[in-house]
Formats: C-alpha cells, structure tokens, sequence
C-alpha cells in the first residue's frame, strides 16, 4: 500500500512553515501519532518521501488523515506534543520511542501507610516523592528508611491493628513478622504500636522525603556509636555504609529541592510572526501562558497572574502526578540543552519592578 497522494497534496496546499504539532489518524480515526516541528509543512511532507520499511514509511502507510495546530514557539509546541502523548497513547509514538524509567516513592494513603519505591504514579490518595534516575538503588535505600523508622513492608492487604484503637482489617490478630522479632518494625500487624506512634515515623519519613529532617540519619549513627563502643565493630561498619546510602540520598532530595527553586520564573519566548509569549513557570510547571504585554492593561493581566501563580510558592517537592514529572524533566532537559534560553528568564519580582503596570 502506497502513501496517499491525495493526502500529500492537502499537506502541500494547506500546511504552512510555522512551529506546530501534527497528529496522524489511522483509517478507523484512531490516533496513530503525535510529532511536533518548527516546520510544519516540511516536517509532515518528509514522511511522504520516507524509505519502505523505515517507521515513517509504516506510519505515512496507515494514515488517512493528518491535522495540526500551529504553535507560537518550538518550547511550547515541544511541551504540547509531550501533553497529546500522555493523553492519547499513540501506537506509534508508544512502540517506537525508548523510555528512560524513572522511579517514584510512594507514601501509601492507608490506615497504616507504607513506604515503597515505584514506577508508577496512580489516582489513589497516595503521596509520591521523586522523580529518581535509579530504580534499583531507590529501592535499596527505601527499604533501609523503612527499617530505620520501623514502617512496615509488608503486602497491602495485611490486617493491620493498633493498640489503641479498634481491629482495622480482619477479625484476628496474625502473628508478628521476623522484622517484628527483630525490632525493626512497630509491627502494626499484632497491635504492637498506637495510631499516633506509627503516623509519627511516617509523618518522619514524610520530611526526610522532603529533605526536612535528619532524625533517620541522628538514629542510625547512635546505633553505630553504640555498636562501635560494644565492639560489635562489623554491626558498625554495616550501619556506616547505611548512613552513608541515606545521606547521599538526602542530598538527592535537597539537589532535587534547589532545580525545583531554579525552575521558578517568567520565560519570554519570541513567536512566530512577532507572536511573543511569556510563561509563568513554577517549580517546573507551566502553569499560564500569556501573549507577551503591550498595553497597560495587558501588563496589569500579565502582573494579576504572576501574583497568582507565585503568591504563595511552595518549594518543597510534595506530590507529583505522571504528567507533572514529565513536564518538570522536558522543561529542565529544555534549559539544560539551551542554556542561553536562561537569558530570556526574569525573577517574577524583578518582572513586576521592570515590566508591571505603570
């Protein structure tokens, strides 16, 4: 099956040469593909044009319908294109594109919550902390924060009990876990621990998460102290390589939590045909896009949003949905790779001093 020369030609009448995102439909209009260009028309004719058996080729070959919007700016076409993938899930964007997995830890939002390293960020009440780059390692080093602060990790569907209050789950107490036996869990499971001293360590692991505490590092290196003067010198040295583990994690968080503050700013990015735009960016996030002002009344918009969007900027990392973790890295990999778009970036304060009504 060759491409459809009639649908070549509408690209060539209709597409012009603007940034923009192009969709691809397949012949039951479902959506195959999602792509995005500071060419438009070029960009979509190259497929045309593409060598049988090449992904283009397969992909032009199953297509019966092309749209696109044009986008003011390569930046926001990119961060549009991202959003259409995560929406629609496109096959040929899905088979053919290499994800990087990054992981995530999960607070969970149960009676008596754990804390588990993830890949996945869900709609069900939990908090999650991250992205991290290494899964493996992030599982390692959640597990020992949970041993340190005694949270359980056993399965989710475990009874769970405490001691001053009513059975939970289930009708009878199970017997304690060797964690249990070995003191490094408050062992919800018999009852062992009151509601108030489990949601204590996990408020504890809580601000550790959020580079806020070092209470889980003050207990481990007590421990080491005191195995150290018991002579108990290979306890020690293994509780030293924990520390270590968690300290470098730590530092992760508070890394994590200076981007965040880095990533808060206004963004000016020329336009198409003199369409400037400037973006309110926050902790990552773009959270309004504006025509850049030129009149009083647009500059008193442009300040009305800036007061909104940073009013009250929290720069603690908090929760994060999927398609937030994924806005904050491609925005973080736009600057990082385009260093001189920085240039274009103001504090919205001195915005407000410089650029605000007069």
């Amino acid at each position: 099956m060759h491409a459809n020369p009639t649908l070549r030609e509408h690209v060539r009448a209709s597409a012009e040469n603007r940034p923009g995102v192009y969709r691809m439909f397949g012949p039951s209009d479902e959506l195959l593909y999602v792509g995005k260009s500071v060419r438009v028309r070029s960009r979509v004719l190259s497929y045309f044009r593409a060598p049988k058996g090449e992904k283009a080729w397969e992909l032009i070959r199953e297509t019966s319908r092309i749209e696109w919007d044009y986008i003011p700016n390569e930046f926001y076409a990119l961060i549009r294109e991202m959003k259409l993938i995560q929406q629609w899930q496109p096959r040929f964007n899905v088979q053919h594109k290499r994800r990087r997995i990054y992981a995530f830890v999960k607070v969970t939002a149960e009676p008596a919550p754990r804390v588990l390293p993830v890949t996945r960020v869900a709609e069900d009440g939990a908090t999650y902390y991250g992205p991290f780059p290494r899964v493996r390692r992030l599982a390692h080093i959640v597990r020992e924060l949970a041993q340190v602060l005694g949270l359980r990790d056993c399965p989710g569907a475990t009874p769970v009990f405490f001691d001053d209050q009513l059975e939970i789950f289930g009708s009878g107490r199970i017997p304690s876990c060797v964690r249990a036996d070995l003191g490094t869990c408050l062992a919800p499971c018999c009852g062992r621990p009151t509601s108030v001293e489990y949601h204590a360590a996990v408020n504890l692991a809580r601000r550790f998460l959020e580079g806020r505490a070092e209470e889980p590092l003050a207990e481990l290196e007590a421990r080491m102290n005191q195995a150290a003067a018991d002579m108990n010198f290979e306890y020690a040295a293994l509780l030293r390589d924990r520390i270590e583990r968690l300290r470098g994690f730590r530092d992760e968080l508070v890394a994590f939590r200076g981007t965040m503050q880095d990533l808060s700013f206004v963004y000016r990015v020329p336009g198409f045909a003199g369409d400037d735009r400037i973006y309110l960016i926050r902790r990552g996030r773009i959270r309004r896009e504006l025509r850049y002002p030129k009149s009083r009344a647009a500059r008193t918009r442009v300040a009305d949003a800036i007061d909104e969007v940073y009013g009250e900027l929290d720069l603690g990392p908090g929760a994060l949905a999927p398609q937030e973790a994924a806005e904050i890295l491609l925005v973080a990999r736009w600057f990082r790779l385009k260093p001189k778009e920085r240039k274009r970036t103001v504090r919205p304060d001195v915005w407000l001093k410089e650029r605000g009504p007069q």
